[in-house]
């Protein structure tokens, strides 16, 4: 049986003494909050009660079934270790002055919540500047608030189609010569990576500020908007001939929308098999029974007579790679010092090799809800590192401990729980 650990007592992380008032939810909030929380900060998550309509708490929670109880669904869990709950009804005066006694103290505010809804809480940020002036309020917004989409909703599906997200498998298809209504249909990328690659940009964004305010004593508002970020994220290779006035070429990075960019099949198995330099492709097709063919095959022997011809390059070494079981070719690759790796299911992640030897993903007590994994922090600071100190938390479960942290008295602690 897997050996479980308990949360760790010290808080050694390069962020230890930042205050996050927390008032984002879902995944892109959820995620970035993690890593900051992960880093030292001290995420204080905010968190409505249940209300007719609403089950309570962040939507995450309610997402896929829990072992113990409800609201502890494994998103929830697994985007929200390192965070302390505190529900307030933030529709109730009370709650709102509690809310503003946090953020008294709070070097950060997050929020995810559009910026409308914030306004009518007061909890914009001309609101929360006179509160604290020294504040960083960083805000995930859908879409920048000074374009033609300001102030729409948005979620990871509208923004992968807005970016160019779900046009990248079409080409894909049209690409190896597909047709048909299923192969030309815009598709969803099968990952959250709209919500999670901005929630990264909110990471290094409250990052930036802080250095900021380290150095200058002024706070400021910081818009992270999805939109922006995620197609940044896609176009950035994707832009490719559109990248000069007038254009050298159309959209699209040819070696990333080559339908013959997958894992190669062996004699039993699949691989990932990346030859970059002229010497591992030259090693390579040798190693296959190729000897000498990037000198007689002008459409391989450079680097750009390559890209420009890598449906043709990819088809060959899937060709090449049917040659030899998987062992062999991981054995021989590694020799001549040529990238490759087992190509790994779903299933055989938490198995992996290196994984396990890192101790990556770990297993952890929760009070309430049983054993749980918990993937490790990451980035390795050698003087600061990460730590795991928060179970994810049942909801509002730290709320009086908090708000008596705060300097709140039982009466007015009474008031915010009674609303």
């Amino acid at each position: 049986m897997t050996a479980t650990k308990s949360p760790d007592t010290e808080n050694t992380g390069p962020l230890a003494g930042v205050t996050i008032v927390d008032c984002t939810s879902v995944v892109l909030g959820a995620y970035a909050m993690q890593i900051l929380g992960d880093l030292g900060a001290e995420v204080i998550k905010i968190e409505a009660p249940t209300a007719e309509g609403s089950p309570g708490g962040d939507i995450l929670r309610w997402g896929g079934k829990s072992p113990k109880g409800p609201g502890m669904g494994p998103l929830f869990m697994t985007y929200n270790r390192n965070k302390r709950s505190v529900m307030l009804d933030l529709k109730k005066e009370e709650a709102r002055e509690a809310l503003r006694t946090l953020i008294r103290d709070a070097d950060v505010f997050a929020s995810n919540i559009r910026y409308a809804g914030m306004e009518r809480l007061g909890i914009d940020y001309d609101s929360v500047k006179k509160i604290n002036p020294e504040i960083v309020y960083v805000h995930a917004a859908g879409f920048g608030k000074d374009g033609a989409y300001g102030g729409l909703q948005a979620y990871d599906d509208l923004i992968q189609a807005a970016s160019g997200g779900t046009d990248l498998l079409p080409r894909v298809n049209q690409r190896a010569g597909l047709e048909g209504e299923q192969f030309e249909r815009p598709a969803y990328l099968p990952s959250l990576v709209a919500d999670k690659t901005t929630g990264l940009h909110m990471v290094y964004a409250a990052l930036a500020a802080l250095y900021h305010k380290q150095r200058t004593g002024e706070g400021q508002f910081v818009e992270v908007p999805m939109l922006e970020c995620f197609t940044s994220f896609t176009m950035s290779e994707n832009l490719y001939g559109h990248c000069f006035e007038p254009p050298v070429g159309g959209y699209g990075y040819s070696r990333v929308l080559n339908p013959n960019r997958r894992p190669f099949k062996t004699k039993d198995g699949y691989l990932s098999i990346v030859p970059y330099s002229d010497r591992q492709w030259d090693d390579f097709f040798e190693l296959g029974g190729r000897k000498g063919l990037l000198q007689e095959d002008d459409r391989f022997n450079t680097y750009q007579n390559r890209t420009q011809n890598v449906l043709a390059l990819y088809a060959l070494v899937e060709e090449v790679a049917q040659t030899r079981t998987s062992a062999e070719w991981i054995d021989l690759l590694k020799e001549k010092n040529i990238p490759a790796m087992r190509v790994n299911r779903l299933d055989d992640v938490t198995s992996d090799p290196h994984l396990q030897s890192i101790g990556f993903f770990e297993h952890y007590d929760h009070p309430q809800e049983g054993t749980y994994v918990a993937m490790k922090q990451p980035v390795n600071f050698e003087k600061t590192p990460a730590t795991h100190r928060h179970h994810p938390p049942a909801l509002g479960v730290d709320t009086e401990a908090v708000l008596r942290e705060a300097g709140l008295s039982d009466a007015e602690i009474a008031a915010v729980s009674k609303g």
